[in-house]
């Protein structure tokens, strides 16, 4: 399984907007860059990922999970280069873990949310993954 990290404004969408949609999910629309497009298309059915509210509250907040593989963006209209993916929420967050408190591990130096901050949809290894779980008080983070 891979890891992930969805931004979202939360005035846009929000972790509990996310959560309320329950155990279908949503899909995850309005990606308009290449990169940030390929990661969805790499990802598998179970991968899991970090739910971060960017811009108001600058925090992981929940985790996710991909539900539907990647597939054209509803939102792109007649536009078949952007796809997407579903996910659904999995748990919260017991404790936010802000952009701050990242940026002062040293352990996560080198995380696509501190070295490509304004990439949307980024991959998270397997050590940063435990270490941001460990940060939010996840003593058995969902793998």
């Amino acid at each position: 399984m891979a890891h992930w990290l969805y931004k979202s404004e939360p005035s846009s969408w929000s972790w509990q907007q996310q959560k309320d949609a329950g155990e279908k999910g949503t899909e995850w629309t309005g990606v308009r860059n290449y990169l940030a497009r390929n990661n969805m298309r790499a990802m598998q059915i179970g991968d899991k990922g970090f739910f971060y509210h960017s811009n108001d509250g600058l925090e992981v907040v929940g985790i996710v999970e991909v539900c539907a593989l990647a597939h054209p963006d509803s939102t792109a209209k007649d536009d078949p280069r952007w796809e997407c993916v579903d996910i659904r929420a999995v748990r919260d967050m017991p404790n936010p873990v802000t952009l701050k408190d990242i940026k002062a591990n040293p352990k996560l130096s080198q995380m696509a949310l501190v070295t490509s901050m304004r990439l949307s949809v980024q991959p998270v290894t397997d050590d940063e993954w435990l270490e941001v779980c460990r940060m939010g008080g996840l003593d058995n983070p969902p793998v």
